[in-house]
C-alpha cells in the first residue's frame, strides 16, 4: 500500500507533493568519492546535503559482495519501511519512475538494502536515473521524506569504484584468523597447501597492519628427543614471526611459543598422522 501510495505522489501534480520534504543534492554539487580504497574494502559515498550521507560498500570475501548503507544524521525513531524507487530526472521526459525495493527502517539504524538492491541502485545511476528512498517522516505526521541520489557526477568514480572491487582480496580476515600450517619431517620447510595459506595471510597483511594480536604456537611429532623437539618447533615459529614482521606487524605483537611434542592433535602411529602434528597455528585478532 505505501508503495501504490509514493507511485501516486510521484505521478500527480506539483501540489499534491507539497507535503513531501526532499533531500538532495543539487547538479553542481553532487558528489561522488571513492573511500576505504584497498583490497579489503571498497567505499562509493554520496554526500545529500542537509540529511547524511549514502554509501556503497564492498568487502574482501570468499563470494561477491555489495552492501548500501544510508547513513542518516537523524536516525529512525521508529520501525518503519521505506520505499527504494528508480526515478527519471527532469531531463528524461516520458520515463516513469521503477520500484527497486523495500527497505526496512529499524529504530536508532541506519537503513540498508542487500546485494541484489544494491547492484540495481548501482545500474540504474550508471543510466543516469536518480535511486530516492520515500518514507513517513517519524517527527511529523504531515510530512513524507524523499531522499534523491543524484546521478551527476557519477560515471568516473564508479568506474574507479567497479576497478576497487574487482581488486578485492577473495577471502576475509575470518577466513584466515585461525590457521593451521603443516611442515614436512623434521625440517622448517612448509607443505605446499601450508606455503599458499602463509602467502594468503601475507597478502592479507599487506593491507591490514592493524593487529592487536598475533600467537603462534609451534608443535612437532613425536620422533626425535624432547628437547629437540621443543627447539624445531620454536624454530618454526619464530621463521612465521620473522615473516609477518617483513609485511608490516609489529613484532611485539607477536608472541612465539614452542611446544615440541606437546599437545598433540593426531596419534604418532604412521607417517600420515604424525604429519597432522607437525604445525604452527597462528592466530590472529584485531579490535
Amino acid at each position: 500500500m505505501f508503495r501504490q501510495a509514493i507511485l501516486c505522489l510521484l505521478l500527480v501534480s506539483a501540489t499534491s507533493q507539497s507535503a513531501m520534504r526532499q533531500y538532495a543534492a543539487s547538479v553542481e554539487t553532487s558528489n561522488w568519492q571513492l573511500a576505504n580504497e584497498s583490497r579489503l574494502q571498497c567505499t562509493l559515498s554520496h554526500p545529500v546535503p542537509g540529511y547524511g550521507n549514502a554509501m556503497f560498500v564492498s568487502q574482501a570475501s570468499k563470494q561477491l559482495n555489495m552492501e548500501f548503507e544510508l547513513d542518516m544524521h537523524l536516525l529512525p525513531k521508529s520501525f518503519d519501511v521505506a520505499a527504494v524507487y528508480s526515478v527519471p530526472p527532469s531531463w528524461m521526459p516520458g520515463a516513469i519512475p521503477k520500484p527497486i525495493a523495500d527497505m526496512t527502517l529499524r529504530t536508532q539504524y541506519n537503513g540498508d538494502l542487500p546485494e541484489k538492491a544494491a547492484w540495481t541502485m548501482l545500474s540504474e545511476l550508471e543510466k543516469g536515473y536518480w535511486p530516492t528512498i520515500y518514507y513517513q517522516d517519524w517527527y511529523n505526521q504531515y510530512d513524507k521524506v524523499a531522499v534523491a541520489l543524484n546521478a551527476s557526477n557519477f560515471l568516473p568514480v564508479y568506474r574507479q569504484f567497479v576497478n576497487c572491487v574487482s581488486q578485492l582480496l577473495p577471502y576475509s580476515f575470518d577466513d584466515i584468523a585461525y590457521t593451521v600450517l603443516s611442515y614436512k619431517k623434521n625440517s622448517t620447510d612448509l607443505t605446499k597447501y601450508a606455503e599458499k595459506r602463509l602467502a594468503m595471510i601475507g597478502e592479507y597483511l599487506k593491507e591490514d597492519t592493524d593487529l592487536e594480536l598475533v600467537l603462534l604456537d609451534g608443535y612437532t611429532d613425536s620422533y626425535g628427543g624432547r628437547w629437540n623437539n621443543e627447539q624445531l618447533s620454536l624454530r618454526r615459529a619464530d621463521q612465521v614471526k620473522t615473516y609477518f614482521t617483513a609485511m608490516g606487524v609489529d613484532g611485539s605483537r607477536i608472541e612465539v611459543s614452542g611446544h615440541g611434542e606437546k599437545r598433540h592433535i593426531s596419534p604418532n602411529i604412521n607417517s600420515d598422522t604424525r604429519a597432522l602434528n607437525r604445525r604452527v597455528v597462528v592466530r590472529l585478532s584485531k579490535s
